[in-house]
Formats: C-alpha cells, structure tokens, sequence
C-alpha cells in the first residue's frame, strides 16, 4: 500500500480527487464530465510528484472508484489471554492487531473473527466495541483516502496458529512488553486503548 507525506499539496490533491468523483458520479452534461475527468487526472499527477511513483500507477490507487467518495472499513481484533494482547507478526517482522480491510459480505463482527482465523489461527467471538478511528489521526504515515478503524474486543475460544501467506507468527504480549509495531496498522497507544477496555466492563466507545 503506497503511502504519502501528509502536506497540503497532499491534502488538495485528495481534495480534488473527492470533488472530481462526485463530479463524475452526478454530472449529465458531457462537457462537464469532460471538466471533472481532468481535475481527476491533475489530482493524479499531483499525488505523483508528492510520491515519486509513476502517474499510472497513482491512477490505479487513487483514481479507481466511482460514486460518492466514502472511508474504508479496516477492523482490528482485541483478543485477551492472561492480562495479555494476541498480536501477529507481520511479513517484514513487525507486529499488529489481526486485523484488515471489511468483506462486502462480512459485518464489521464477523469480519474481526474471519481476520483473527486466517492470521493468528483461533477461534475468537466478537462481543465489543472499543473505538471506531480516523486512520489519519492516529497512524502514520497518512493515506491518500480515508480509512474508518474498528477496534472490536474478541473472547478468545481456542486454536492455534496455522502457517498462512499473511502472517509469521502470534503470540500475547504485555502492556508494557510491545514488540517493534507495524505502525500504519496499529499502534501503541491503540493497543492500550485495547487494554482499558478489556478491563472496563462499562466501557465507553472512543469515536472521532
């Protein structure tokens, strides 16, 4: 996934791009289209000098969707063992909560169980809600579109990790023994967010 520096070039250009979609998704007139293709088109080659990446490439990223502009759905698993956290060890050896981006056909609960399987290998229920984020404000480095994080707490029911093509390796960890952490992903301070709730039965959802 190709990440960007956060500056207002950045900002206009996904800007435009929203506004260009829109444009596209509503206009009649054929001029119009026309007009708003183009804005889309300058909001590419803008994302490509910010990034370094070829303007065909920032087009398949950033210009590939049609109708109203909305966030993605990425979901995070909380999964508790022994006053400690599931994490699992991404590709390049960095952690993260299991966790990724919401099927078409999964709710927002079953897609934070169908995450934990396929990477750590357990069989977890989604009973909780912890907090629904802004991935922007909170993981660096920002995106070029928008992605809503929900962090779901699970009860762990059992399994074991299973080799996959997502994952190296799960273990629980301690609050205050993290391992080196996929930032984008999830970060510290998300996890102890995690750690509140697991310990507050009458905990209040963090939202922006």
């Amino acid at each position: 996934m190709q990440t960007w520096t956060n500056d207002q070039w950045s900002d206009w250009a996904i800007e435009l791009q929203s506004l260009a979609q829109i444009g596209l998704t509503y206009a009649k007139d054929a001029f119009d289209c026309e007009r708003y293709q183009r804005i889309r088109a300058i909001a590419a080659e803008i994302m490509a000098q910010r990034s370094g990446l070829p303007v065909e490439v920032i087009q398949k990223l950033f210009c590939n969707e049609t109708g109203f502009q909305t966030p993605k759905l990425d979901t995070r698993a909380a999964v508790f063992k022994e006053e400690k956290i599931l994490l699992v060890e991404e590709r390049d050896g960095r952690w993260a909560l299991p966790g990724g981006w919401v099927d078409i056909d999964q709710t927002v609960g079953q897609n934070a169980v169908k995450e934990v399987k396929e990477e750590a290998g357990l069989d977890v229920a989604a009973e909780r809600l912890i907090a629904v984020l802004d991935r922007n404000r909170h993981n660096p480095p920002p995106y070029a579109y928008g992605i809503c994080k929900v962090f779901v707490l699970c009860r762990l029911l059992g399994g074991s990790f299973q080799p996959n093509n997502e994952t190296l390796a799960s273990a629980f960890f301690s609050e205050d023994n993290l391992p080196d952490l996929a930032k984008e992903k999830t970060t510290a301070h998300q996890i102890l967010l995690c750690f509140q709730a697991y310990r507050d039965k009458t905990w209040t959802v963090v939202f922006d």
